[in-house]
């Protein structure tokens, strides 16, 4: 096979920010969901780093997969998320380790008796490192022609969450960074590949059901919290617009588990927030992402109200890839 042709090929594949976006992350909070296409393989060996910046309103944590809902409560986060991942293979399997540091403020205010009670918290959030492995689709890309010959198909993936109580926590207020606690996940990425894999014409349904599991926290305001699992299930309808630009609407519903503390039960409830992401590919390894999403119907005291805006930044290399652009320029 011909280097330059492939190089010339592959340079329209675009191989770095097909580690898309934030990891872990767009965010019905801002740790628990991930954008559109960032189960997508590439180059066994590819490094990447996201920025992302989020702005969110509501009335539960952001960062707080929970979605513990305590009164009558306005919160304004000012969230920024840096990041690390890693791509390797497992038995000709595509594997990734992830890492990922929330850091920011968190504003609440909460009416009690009228009166508003203002809480602030500042600093970082609890990081958290996700696992994923592929059980179903391509082998793990090994070669330059393996990424050029890529397709994803259908593909299911297993991935391991799991968060690091270690960040910021005042036991007097109610909403913090740090959690105090345990929690994780376990998910199923699904991929589902319309059409040909094309740059310009690139289509997928995308699917992650998953179940947020959570440890007690027993300093909760005093208190002991303990919290059942809540389900997840997040949906991108993902399309391209050019062979740089893509877009997706995104679909996600929650359903939280009840929450207990000091052994009186509040009952959880369920959500569904709508959405859209637009992705640029500004060059071969550097990729910007906004995105936006509301709960919609979100009409009771209880319920979930929350809107976000985000932006990312993710830069991505690969040692060879580097090597082989540096040859194309000599030439």
């Amino acid at each position: 096979m011909n280097t330059s042709t492939d190089l010339q090929k592959f340079r329209v594949v675009p191989h770095a920010a097909i580690l898309v976006l934030g990891l872990l992350l767009t965010l019905s909070t801002a740790m628990a969901e991930v954008p559109p296409r960032f189960y997508l393989k590439t180059l066994v060996g590819t490094n990447a780093i996201p920025v992302i910046k989020m702005d969110i309103t509501g009335n539960a944590n952001p960062l707080d997969p929970s979605h513990h809902i305590s009164g009558d409560v306005s919160i304004e986060a000012d969230i920024l998320i840096a990041g690390y991942a890693k791509i390797f293979k497992i038995n000709d399997r595509a594997a990734m380790l992830a890492f990922l540091a929330p850091m920011g403020d968190i504003t609440s205010d909460t009416i009690i008796a009228g009166n508003i009670s203002r809480q602030i918290s500042s600093g970082f959030g609890d990081p958290i490192i996700e696992f994923n492995i592929n059980l179903i689709g391509p082998e793990a890309i090994k070669s330059i022609p393996d990424i050029i010959r890529y397709e994803p198909g259908f593909s299911l993936d297993l991935i391991f969450d799991l968060a690091l109580p270690v960040g910021e926590y005042d036991k007097s207020q109610s909403v913090n960074l740090g959690l105090n606690r345990w929690y994780g996940r376990i998910g199923a990425p699904i991929i589902w590949q319309f059409g040909a894999w094309v740059p310009g014409r690139r289509t997928t349904l995308e699917f992650l059901p998953s179940i947020w599991l959570f440890g007690d926290n027993n300093d909760f305001v005093g208190q002991n919290l303990e919290t059942d699992p809540t389900f997840e299930l997040d949906t991108h309808l993902t399309r391209d617009f050019s062979m740089h630009m893509w877009g997706s609407l995104d679909a996600i519903y929650i359903s939280s588990g009840d929450s207990k503390i000091n052994g009186v039960t509040t009952s959880g409830s369920d959500s569904t927030s709508l959405g859209f992401t637009f992705g640029y590919q500004i060059n071969d390894g550097l990729q910007l992402t906004l995105g936006y999403k509301s709960t919609i119907g979100s009409a009771d005291v209880g319920d979930l109200d929350q809107s976000s805006f985000m932006i990312s930044i993710i830069s991505g290399w690969h040692p060879i890839l580097a090597g082989a652009e540096r040859l194309k320029m000599e030439h």
